[in-house]
């Protein structure tokens, strides 16, 4: 790709497309190695998200992070709550339905996850084993749990997800994998207690993270992105 020339303010720079080429190779991550990484590099991957601006600066997300024993203890923890009748305890409203391209795209990307693992279209039984391993964190050595502020409410969790966001991004510039796992926020209670966290921290949501395993299926494919014309609406006058 050419180094593009755009002028700002009455001067010209030169911008490398450094950021386009990371965006579109980041994909979610859906198997790791298990090997933990190194903690200066879990540092440098913080330190870049840490510049992701929020509503009036306030910068509401905390983390939580794993490792070691840590994750393994989460683990445990998450798994038997996923596979029990327990009730989910959101700190969110999960979304009310699916519907239209909304519908269409969640369909596409599951299709695609169930395709490359080899599942058939409608074994029940294979989707249950399959999403279990989200609460699995896909073998990650590494989970952070992002919370906001109860105070802070939707403004809160929207700064947060656009730190998730230069989390994963600094994650992809450092060759390590992520996924952003709202799943986990479904037991939000049972996490709070896991880690003993007040009752003002709301769970936005977990990102599982570690050297991704390039060998495994389920991180043969991106998903695709609708085009511009479907997201877009200019106004000229």
């Amino acid at each position: 790709m050419e180094r593009l020339c755009l002028k700002t303010s009455g001067f010209e720079t030169e911008e490398d497309p450094a950021f386009e080429r990371l965006a579109a190779a980041r994909r979610s991550c859906r198997a790791f190695l298990p090997e933990a990484l190194p903690e200066e590099l879990i540092g440098r991957i913080l330190s870049t998200a840490q510049r992701a601006p929020s509503w009036n600066n306030v910068q509401p997300w905390q983390l939580i992070i794993t490792r070691g024993e840590g994750t393994e203890r989460f683990r445990r923890m998450m798994l038997a709550k996923a596979g029990s009748a327990d009730p989910a305890r959101r700190d969110f409203p999960f979304p009310r339905e699916y519907a239209g391209d909304y519908l269409q795209r969640r369909r596409s990307c599951g299709f695609q996850l169930y395709g490359a693992v080899g599942i058939q279209r409608g074994d029940k039984e294979a989707y249950a084993r399959q999403t279990m391993r989200n609460f699995a964190f896909f073998d990650a050595p590494h989970v952070a749990i992002v919370t906001s502020d109860e105070a802070l409410g939707v403004y809160g969790a929207v700064d947060c997800g656009g730190y998730v966001s230069h989390f994963m991004l600094a994650a992809q510039s450092l060759g390590v994998g992520s996924i952003a796992q709202g799943a986990l926020a479904e037991y939000a209670g049972d996490i709070r207690d896991h880690f003993r966290l007040p009752d003002s921290r709301r769970v936005v949501c977990g990102i599982s993270f570690g050297w991704p395993d390039e060998s495994h299926p389920a991180n043969g494919f991106i998903t695709e992105r609708a085009p511009l014309s479907e997201v877009v609406t200019w106004v000229d006058g």
